[in-house]
């Protein structure tokens, strides 16, 4: 493709770096090495097998406390899979009929591209910015994610370092590029149930307790509560049964125990402490002999739309229908990102980034115009919160 442009020349050599987690391959060296040459300061911050990076450039006056402008990504990406179902290398990136495929082309390196030429530029036209833009960019996001984002929030609030508006650039598009953009996520909660009963034959049950018998009543019951009615961001909690397992193969053995795993993907109009104690209520009021083991994955987030001069949520709204010409959906669906580890210190978050379409997949691929526009609304986000 000749006469590429920035962003694509950058895309294309992040998606060369075969970063799969939580491996960075030096991507975030490309990306500081950018950063430095306008006027970023750079933190390379190392937590066991995952590397982080959190870069910051002051405007004119800027304190500790300031308004800070953040974008909010990961250079990790998932393994590529069957390496023969590729049309293209997936660690070669090539443009076809106006489209870049690659592994990480949409989720993220596309973004994080978009990030740093939208950034570039606006340094460049406007060097005495109000408050602070900064970067934090993770290898650890597909992965455990325990030694990524968090870490780095860990470390930011321990000395009392805020971030007051955040962008994170996951793939939230659907068909065109800002046509939907998240305000936030649900909340998420996990559980490992182990039902106790007795072992034993089945011609004598009277020496047995079955604990498929047993759950049955209380999985049923637990399927069947009623949440919440969700509220104007969400729809209402959802409890799903991921897993049921129990027996010991033979048809004449009744078993001892029975694993059940489930998850809740919850609103704000929920805590996770209410869901843990409504479970387990229902649990012991079916008098089952029971452990189990929660996991929590986050906490539910939402940024607002306000009425404020500054409100984050219509300046990017406005960003995205002033490049588009589209006007942005609000959602809060899918699964979880890194902007649940962000939103808790209290920063507005929102995620806006590339089409979703073949993320995670075989030919993953970015249309290399989305990638064009992506940098304009970024650009023009900066210049909304930055230059009033």
């Amino acid at each position: 493709m000749p006469n590429e442009s920035n962003v694509i020349e950058l895309a294309k050599a992040l998606i060369s770096r075969p970063s799969v987690t939580p491996e960075d391959a030096g991507c975030q060296q490309l990306m500081s090495e950018r950063l430095k040459n306008i006027g970023f300061i750079n933190e390379t911050m190392v937590f066991e097998d995952t590397t982080n990076l959190w870069s910051r450039r002051n405007g004119q006056q800027s304190t500790l406390n300031d308004k800070v402008f953040c974008f909010a990504g990961h250079t990790d990406v998932v393994p590529p899979g069957n390496l023969e179902l590729w049309k293209t290398p997936p660690f070669e990136p090539t443009i076809i009929d106006g489209v870049l495929y690659g592994r990480g082309s949409a989720d993220m390196k596309g973004s994080l591209a978009a990030m740093i030429i939208a950034t570039e530029k606006f340094v460049a036209d406007y060097p005495d910015h109000n408050g602070a833009i900064a970067f934090l960019i993770t290898s650890d996001e597909e992965g455990p994610f325990i030694n990524g984002t968090t870490r780095v929030i860990d470390t930011l609030e321990a000395r009392n370092e805020k971030i007051n508006y955040c962008i994170v650039g996951e793939p939230s598009s659907t068909h065109r590029i800002g046509d939907v953009i998240k305000n936030g996520r649900r909340g998420s909660i996990s559980a490992e149930v182990d039902i106790h009963g007795k072992q034993g034959h089945v011609a004598y049950p009277e020496h047995v307790k079955n604990p498929i018998h047993s759950a049955m009543p209380a999985l049923t019951e637990l399927s069947q509560y009623h949440w919440d009615h969700g509220n104007d961001y969400f729809p209402a909690t959802s409890f799903q049964l991921s897993n049921i397992n129990s027996g010991t193969g033979a048809t004449n053995v009744v078993p001892g125990h029975l694993t059940a795993l489930f998850n809740l993907r919850y609103s704000t109009e929920l805590n996770d402490q209410l869901i843990v104690d409504t479970i387990e209520s229902v649990l012991t009021k079916h008098e089952l002999n029971y452990d189990i083991k929660w996991t929590f994955n986050g906490k539910p987030f939402v940024t607002e739309m306000t009425d404020s001069k500054h409100c984050f949520l219509a300046s990017v709204s406005k960003s995205v229908e002033v490049v588009t010409g589209l006007a942005p959906e609000l959602s809060t669906s899918g699964g979880t990102s890194d902007g649940r580890f962000i939103a808790p210190t209290g920063a507005q978050v929102i995620e806006l980034g590339p089409c979703n379409s073949t993320i995670h997949q075989v030919n993953e691929a970015v249309v290399c115009k989305d990638l064009e526009q992506l940098v304009d609304i970024y650009y023009e986000c900066l210049k909304r919160m930055l230059t009033d």
